[in-house]
């Protein structure tokens, strides 16, 4: 691989970080135990999987586990409530001044114990599963966010608006997501269809597959991802593969300090449908990585960016 700077070293390794739990963990969404109800509480509150998390009153002290479960709870105003989150828990931007216990692989169980939560908030396919099972052997209640579609992220938000007693501010803001959503859908259906490669790692080729959010980001904007049929999050392809199936757009997301040298590598296949159209583009949008409510608006930067492909010359 290629030298790095140091920011964009970050950056990747955040993105890298974020497809790798994806990949592992995608296979056990459906998966769970059921959760113990201390015996004291009788307000129950099912979490995006369907299971019963049972407390005593609206919590106050949350404790998030996955980057893009912080940036939820902020969006169905109850930010305010979060003790402790995970590294690259940085949206909003008053979530960067909330402490960390860790990061995607590993966390603190002592301090996380020590802080005394009220639930802790994980997210499906993100969250270790390991790291899930350790929490709820400490015996502290577990609260799943699941989403692997733009249009799941809504009612997620509305849900942890009923876990955290801001039902109005997140019903609100759950109806603003879905109408921005259902706008962008409109403006780009019937579009002309295009067949996208969506690149996130170079040497080997990293893209993405079927399992992942921006395979519907992709549909959202009237395209088609390429390796849809990849039942995993983030295929590893040849070159081979990729001349097979001769997309008409290549997208490479990583910081711009990168993404020129593997643009650079895919001029040297100039029978692809994508270089000899001069369709290879750069998206350098982390938020559609994070998978938080601002994954939609990244969604509509995508769609901007790949509409270029669809105009004459």
């Amino acid at each position: 691989m290629q030298r790095l700077g140091a920011e964009a070293g970050h950056h990747l390794k955040r993105r890298a970080a974020l497809a790798v739990a994806a990949a592992s963990a995608i296979a056990l969404l459906g998966a769970g135990a059921a959760l113990a109800a201390p015996a004291t509480t009788d307000r129950q509150i099912a979490d995006d999987t369907g299971h019963t998390v049972t407390l005593a009153r609206p919590v106050q002290r949350i404790v998030v586990l996955a980057p893009g479960a912080t940036a939820l709870l902020f969006a169905a105003g109850a930010g305010d409530r979060i003790i402790a989150t995970i590294e690259f828990a940085d949206e909003p931007a008053a979530a960067r001044r909330i402490p960390r216990l860790g990061d995607l692989q590993s966390i603190d169980y002592e301090r996380l114990v020590a802080l005394r939560p009220e639930v802790v908030v994980v997210t499906a396919a993100i969250t270790s599963p390991l790291m899930i099972d350790r929490v709820r052997s400490l015996g502290l209640p577990v609260y799943t966010t699941r989403y692997t579609r733009l249009g799941d992220i809504a009612p997620s938000v509305a849900r942890l608006g009923r876990l955290a007693g801001t039902q109005r501010a997140a019903d609100r803001e759950a109806a603003r997501l879905e109408a921005s959503l259902a706008k962008l859908r409109a403006t780009y259906a019937g579009r002309q269809p295009l067949e996208v490669l969506y690149q996130v790692w170079n040497q080997p080729i990293y893209a993405i597959g079927g399992a992942h959010i921006v395979t519907d980001a992709l549909a959202v904007c009237g395209a088609h991802n390429a390796f849809a049929s990849e039942r995993v999050a983030a295929p590893s392809l040849s070159i081979e593969a990729v001349i097979a199936r001769n997309p008409d757009v290549i997208v490479v997301s990583a910081p711009r300090a990168v993404a020129s040298g593997w643009i650079t590598e895919w001029r040297r296949f100039p029978r692809l449908e994508a270089t000899a159209a001069g369709h290879l583009y750069v998206f350098d949008d982390p938020r559609l990585d994070r998978m938080g409510p601002s994954a939609i608006e990244a969604t509509a930067g995508l769609c901007r960016l790949l509409d270029a492909a669809r105009r004459p010359g």
